[in-house]
Order: C-alpha cells, then structure tokens, then sequence
C-alpha cells in the first residue's frame, strides 16, 4: 500500500489492532441522528488523512487503492469525530454525511432489507 511522507501519530498507530491485511473496520455514522451509514476499511494511512483533512478516506479492499468518499460521486463524508473502540480493532466515525453513503444511491449501505432476526429480551 502506497505511503506519503506523513505518518499516523505513533501514540494512535499502537493503539491499533489491525487484521492480517493491515486494516481496521471503520463504521461510519451520522453525527446528529445516529444513523449507521456503512462499513469501510482503513490502513494507517487512511486513518492519517481522515484525522487530519476533514473528509473520510477508506483503502479499497478489490482496488487496492486510496478512495476518498465523495471525490467522484459528490456524496462527501465531512469527519465531526473519530473513535477507537476498546480492543483496538474497530473506529467509529461520526460524520456528515451529504447525499447516499452507499454505491447503490442509497442513503445507508445497511437497506437491504431486514434478515427477520427473532428479537430478544430479558424474560
């Protein structure tokens, strides 16, 4: 994976729990409604560049390449925070989103429709 001169800050990289690709799950929600938008994959450059420019950048997994959201389509994710959760393996990214999260046009990748889970609860 291609690297700039930058790097990640040390402190945060450590913190990391990557998987055997060298890549941490980011999940991206809406900063106000809490609206979970999709799923993408950052190395230690993406994760750089997203805390430090504004906007979210992901590492395309089947184009092996560094894609920012909304360079082509205009559906920008504007970073208002990012998280680390507790084992190191996962980031939450709260952003606002303009236009769809999701390649199809949709404005969430998770409207595909419900799997009919039996849902649980204390008895």
């Amino acid at each position: 994976m291609p690297t700039s001169d930058a790097v990640l800050d040390p402190a945060v990289s450590a913190r990391l729990t990557r998987d055997e690709r060298g890549l941490v799950a980011a999940v991206v929600q809406q900063h106000d409604s809490g609206e979970v938008l999709m799923l993408g994959w950052m190395d230690d450059e993406a994760l750089r560049r997203t805390l430090t420019e504004g906007r979210v950048t992901f590492w395309s997994r089947s184009r092996q390449e560094y894609w920012r959201k909304g360079d082509t389509s205009g559906h920008v994710q504007y970073v208002r925070s990012v998280a680390l959760d507790c084992d190191g393996d996962a980031l939450l990214v709260r952003v606002d989103q303009v236009g769809a999260a999701c390649h199809t046009g949709d404005r969430t990748c998770f409207d595909a429709g419900d799997l009919g889970a039996v849902a649980g609860g204390p008895a």
